[in-house]
């Protein structure tokens, strides 16, 4: 179908667009037509040739296909290229007239092509697409009403098109099917015929061999059975118990359990470092070592007592035991793992994270006691990789709380759970209030939870950039709400995942706009440890949120990664000194806040001391020479209103 039509097509391509280029007279762009019909005209008589070969080759039944689609595919692209590039390029010359008459003729050529085209969603979007929208664009951008209107007529028009192409297409793909099904059936019922009488002429003598084989038929059902059985209760890769496999094991090993009065664990391993081998090195090495650590495993667990959970997940039971008996078998089990393997002449190192359940104490059923140690297993991952806990109910409850927390957490800016709190940042010189910092606080259900709590919570869950967002946007609000007489800085704290989001700097023009305050008043606070793994895209967001012309603080400074040439590279404008040198007044901690007093004048940055909390913090750190002081000794973080009062109480 799609080259059936291509004669008629050329045609009309060469009529439409030689009235176009020879229809309108213009000077101006005479020129510049003519080079445009010669170059039309090459490629329809190319295509037209090309047509001619696919004729004449059809006849002869001796051409392939996909060439010959393959040179259509790309000859009508380039069609629609030409003809979005004569519009555009020239629609700065066009008046009404001429606009309103190209635009007619790239949509009858449009539509021509939405039913020729149709067999081929691909190239009829590209087609449709390149004669109609960018010169519909042009126009409804355009100074002129005429010309906007005709821009979205175009539009709508493109979009029409499309409709019918889908509708076409669906229409040829429908009778393709139905014509292959029909050529399908009639071969089938031939051969069903054919078959029929085949069928017909052995049955006798299968009869025969019936009777012969129905000694024998028992056996082999039984013999498959078992064969059935076996492979599917294990895993193919290590041969061990598979999931369905376990748990019938495991409910075995609890009613022997049950009836001796026995105890019985159930270890959740875990293989840590795994994903890095199937990622760098093939799931063939992966495989291999699976292979070679099930083998490990084998030698801790009676036979039959281990299975491969699934990935690198094994499971295991050891009856008869104790905690204590359980936490020796995971520690040689955790000891055979992490002897280097060898696979495929590469050597590789994993360790394992094991929880542990015991039955009856942490669950009667199979599905209880995996969860809980799956459960443990993970948490004791996230505490400490390549270690080993034991279930516990508060283990459970926290994980429960923590669950809870996290779902509040979901809906906590739809529920106005959050609030912004606000501590003064003071002029160690003139002892007045020059900046606040923004902290954001949450009231869960009536209870205040700590930062330190739910914060790693909001970042586990990812929604640390909406978080982000909504505390930039409601300091800034809240900030020139403040009558205060000054222009009180706003400094805002900026996690990793705010800065790699790709948004955050969008985010930050939005809330300096809607808010109107001005970008020198507002400072982003970013924890220095953040450039451990991202220093290079980190740096290009900071080095776009300085275009902005906002400040940028280091916080923490001290405490993770810090570097001469980070510092040089990115020019920030501020480093917080952390309240830990501050607070501690020991030889160590002066030599730091002197050093990093240096680092902060050579670079001409202003330096802030966190955790002021007495007057001998105060003279201290004033002696260095540091800018800014914030700490409990002044205020603690307030509410909006509160911050008001403080304000006008001590400024």
């Amino acid at each position: 179908m799609l080259l059936g039509n291509v004669a008629t097509g050329l045609v009309m391509t060469y009529i439409a667009f030689t009235g176009l280029v020879f229809g309108i007279n213009n000077e101006e762009t005479n020129q510049t037509k003519m080079l445009f019909w010669y170059v039309m005209n090459a490629i329809v008589i190319f295509r037209f040739f090309d047509w001619l070969y696919w004729h004449f080759s059809l006849k002869q039944k001796h051409f392939t296909p996909q060439p010959v689609l393959l040179r259509f595919s790309v000859a009508s692209i380039v069609t629609a290229v030409m003809w979005a590039l004569y519009a555009v390029s020239l629609y700065h010359t066009m008046d009404t007239i001429e606009l309103a008459a190209t635009m007619v003729v790239l949509a009858a050529m449009a539509g021509g092509a939405a039913t020729v085209l149709a067999p081929s969603k691909l190239l009829v979007s590209f087609y449709c697409t390149a004669l109609l929208v960018p010169t519909s664009l042009r126009a409804l951008y355009d100074n002129e009403s005429e010309f906007v209107i005709l821009g979205a007529l175009g539009l709508c028009f493109w979009v029409g098109i499309f409709s019918s192409a889908f509708r076409y297409n669906r229409f040829f793909v429908d009778t393709v099917i139905l014509k292959d099904q029909k050529e399908k059936l009639l071969k089938e019922m031939n051969e069903k015929q054919r078959e029929t009488f085949r069928i017909n002429h052995e049955l006798l003598q299968a009869n025969n061999r019936l009777d012969q084989a129905n000694a024998s038929l028992e056996e082999q059902v039984e013999r498959r059975t078992s064969d059935i059985m076996r492979l599917s209760n294990r895993d193919p890769l290590t041969n061990l118990l598979n999931r369905n496999g376990f748990i019938k094991h495991v409910n075995n090993q609890i009613q022997k359990a049950s009836t001796l009065n026995n105890q019985l664990a159930l270890l959740f391993i875990d293989l840590d470092g795994f994903k890095q081998v199937n990622d760098s090195l093939g799931h063939k090495v992966g495989d291999s070592v699976l292979a070679e650590i099930a083998e490990r495993l084998t030698k801790f667990c009676e036979t039959g007592h281990l299975a491969r959970w699934g990935g690198d997940e094994f499971v295991a039971t050891v009856p008869y035991a104790t905690e204590d008996t359980a936490i020796a078998v995971a520690q040689a089990m955790r000891g055979g793992i992490t002897v280097p393997i060898t696979a495929l002449e590469n050597e590789i190192t994993l360790d394992a994270t094991i929880g542990i359940s015991m039955y009856p104490h942490h669950g009667i059923d199979p599905q209880t006691l995996i969860q809980h140690a799956d459960l443990t297993m993970y948490e004791q991952k996230r505490k400490q990789r390549g270690s080993i806990g034991v279930f516990s109910e508060s283990l459970h409850t926290d994980i429960k709380t923590e669950q809870q927390l996290c779902e509040n957490l979901r809906t906590a800016i739809d529920k106005k759970t959050f609030s912004v709190h606000y501590q003064p940042i003071i002029d160690a010189n003139t002892g007045k209030t020059v900046k606040v910092e923004a902290l954001l606080r949450w009231n869960c259900n009536g209870v205040a939870i700590s930062p330190a709590q739910f914060i790693p919570l909001v970042e586990k869950i990812g929604i640390m950039p909406e978080v982000g967002v909504w505390v930039l946007n409601r300091a800034c609000i809240d900030v020139m709400q403040w009558n205060t007489g000054t222009d009180l800085a706003l400094s805002v704290n900026v996690s990793i995942c705010q800065l790699t989001n790709g948004n955050f700097e969008k985010a930050t023009k939005n809330a300096l706009i809607s808010s109107g305050i001005t970008p020198d008043r507002l400072h982003l606070e970013i924890t220095e440890s953040v450039f451990a793994d991202e220093e290079d895209n980190v740096g290009e967001q900071i080095s776009a949120l300085k275009r902005l012309g906002v400040n940028i603080s280091i916080d923490d400074f001290g405490t993770g990664f810090s570097s001469l040439s980070r510092l040089q590279s990115l020019a920030c404008d501020f480093i917080k000194i952390d309240r830990s040198f501050v607070q501690n007044t020991n030889e160590e901690s002066d030599t730091i806040l002197r050093a990093t007093m240096l680092i902060a004048n050579e670079f001409g940055c202003k330096t802030v001391a966190e955790g002021i909390e007495t007057v001998e913090h105060v003279e201290r750190v004033k002696q260095l020479g540091v800018n800014y002081l914030q700490g409990f000794y002044y205020a603690k973080p307030m509410t909006a209103s509160d911050f008001i009062s403080w304000y006008n109480k001590n400024n």
